[in-house]
């Protein structure tokens, strides 16, 4: 077994202040065993897909939910999202989009796309967490998504 076969939760974040915040808000509601952080979203996507580095990921094991920011370095959020919800393995994966952003394009491009969330991020650092800790809570022990498989 590859060790990213067992990640329940992409993060797609560029942000490490924002990561580390969110990581801890789930650890601290033992919600995740693993969580794989994609600092940019090209890196999200060839995880996602078991793409360049991540080719030997099982494509069989997929995450749980994405958290997902929409100002990103390489490949946005947008386009991201777009990719996930385009792909017929993927578009009943739950993508929370987690953004800074309350600019009424953003949102309803994000819903247009698919999202299944739109959380703004708190200024306030333990609003944040609890936010996140809620939108966790939510999309890893509440909802029940339909199972996904990432297949070429």
């Amino acid at each position: 077994m590859n060790k990213y076969d067992a990640v329940e939760i992409l993060i797609v974040e560029d942000s490490p202040t924002d990561v580390e915040l969110t990581v801890r808000a789930l650890r601290e509601q033992n919600l995740a065993n693993e969580i794989f952080i994609a600092g940019d979203g090209e890196e999200a996507l060839d995880f996602l897909f078991c793409r360049g580095r991540y080719s030997d990921r099982n494509p069989c094991k997929s995450v749980r939910v994405v958290f997902l920011d929409l100002k990103l370095p390489k490949i946005s959020g947008i386009e991201v999202l777009k990719e996930i919800k385009n792909n017929k393995n993927t578009r009943y994966l739950p993508v929370v989009v987690v953004t800074s952003s309350r600019e009424d394009p953003d949102i309803q491009s994000a819903y247009d796309l698919g999202a299944n969330s739109y959380v703004v991020k708190p200024v306030d650092f333990d609003a944040f967490r609890k936010a996140m800790s809620n939108a966790g809570l939510y999309w890893l022990l509440i909802n029940h998504p339909p199972k996904i498989s990432i297949k070429e």
